[in-house]
Parts: structure tokens; C-alpha cells; sequence
């Protein structure tokens, strides 16, 4: 089982501040969106590319982190091509996978308690005036995260067991007993957080 999406390493990425990989995947994803070249396109999805294969995943697992997202990039990229040209899929395709990379390079070089622990500093201040709750968004944040890796070895687990008994995988045969997991899962950590006193009512101001 996996203890979460990052792997150890030295690369530049992983020695940088969580704050600044945060900014700087924000600024990559608003100019990304901001131009429609290819020719600025492609090269960004080859750097992005071999910076998130770079990080220290193997090869198949840094593939197989991207089969989910890529099927939906697929379908969008269908729909697009339909909709409107194949110049503007591809766009969109080199886009969106561009972007995809970059997060998931700053996903796999940064620990699961660090986006925690930035999150809440950033919102510290929104939390003094009493609009969100720094630590229950970034704890909701790191569950995410959390979640991900679980969720992928539950689809792999319930996929083998039907190839074992010679059934087909099929969406629907494997999608019912994933949420069913998925859920014991989520009531497991709720109970959890409940007994450690994480989820304690804010006091009231006077």
C-alpha cells in the first residue's frame, strides 16, 4: 500500500519551498491558458514531461498516475475536435497535459504534511477574520491527497479479483464495490478525526 503520492529525492524540485512550487505551478497553469500556440504549447508539455519523469517515479507508476486524468483529456479532446477544429483540440491537449505534468511533478516532490502545513499558513489570515478554518481546509486537503494512491490500489485490487474468478473488468462491475471501499474508508478516517478532537466547534467570539 502506498503511504502517499511523493517519492524522496534531490532534484532542484524537491529541495524548493513548498509556497514557491505552489506559485510556481500557478503562474505555469495562467500563462498556459493565456497562449494558444502550439509552438509555445509543445515545448512546455516537453519540459513539464521531463520534469515530472525526473522526480524519482519509475516508469510505470509515473504512467500509470496519469491513465485516470488522461482518459478524461481524451474524451474532452474528442468532444473539442467535434465541436470546434483539431487545432484547437490539440491546443487544448498540450494545454491541459502541460499542466497536468507540473502538478503532478510538484505532487510526487513534495510530502502530503507539507501541503498541509503551507495550506493552513496561507489561510491564517482568512481564519483570524473568521471566514474558513486554516487547519480543517488544509487537513480536508492532505485527505485528498491522502486518498488518491488508496483509491487507485482499491480499482487495482478489484480489477485483479475479477481477472482471478475470469470475469471481464467492466466500469460498472468495478465502479460499485470501489465506492463501496471507498466510503468505509472515508467513515474510518471521520470516526478517527472525531476521537483525536481535530474537528472542534470554533469558539464563539464575544
Amino acid at each position: 500500500m502506498l503511504n502517499g503520492l511523493n517519492v524522496e529525492g534531490t532534484t532542484p524540485l524537491h529541495r524548493m519551498s513548498v509556497r514557491m512550487k505552489l506559485a510556481i505551478l500557478l503562474v505555469c497553469g495562467l500563462a498556459l491558458y493565456a497562449v494558444s500556440s502550439l509552438f509555445i504549447l509543445i515545448p512546455a508539455f516537453v519540459i513539464a514531461a521531463l520534469i515530472y519523469f525526473t522526480t524519482g517515479l519509475a516508469f510505470r507508476e509515473a504512467v500509470s498516475r496519469l491513465k485516470p486524468i488522461l482518459f478524461t483529456i481524451l474524451i474532452l479532446l474528442i468532444a473539442t475536435a467535434y465541436l470546434t477544429s483539431l487545432r484547437e483540440a490539440a491546443e487544448s491537449f498540450f494545454r491541459l497535459m502541460a499542466i497536468v505534468l507540473f502538478a503532478g511533478a510538484v505532487t510526487a516532490t513534495t510530502a502530503t504534511g507539507d501541503f498541509i502545513d503551507e495550506i493552513t499558513r496561507l489561510l491564517q489570515p482568512l481564519d483570524r477574520l473568521g471566514l474558513v478554518r486554516a487547519a480543517d481546509v488544509g487537513l480536508a486537503f492532505g485527505l485528498v491527497l491522502r486518498f488518491v494512491p488508496d483509491i487507485f490500489n482499491h480499482y487495482q485490487s478489484i480489477r485483479e479479483a475479477h481477472r482471478a474468478r475470469g470475469l471481464k473488468v467492466r466500469p460498472l462491475t468495478i465502479l460499485a464495490p470501489l465506492i463501496i471501499l471507498t466510503l468505509k474508508d472515508a467513515d474510518t478516517i471521520a470516526m478517527a478525526i472525531d476521537a483525536r478532537g481535530f474537528r472542534r466547534p470554533r469558539e464563539t467570539r464575544i
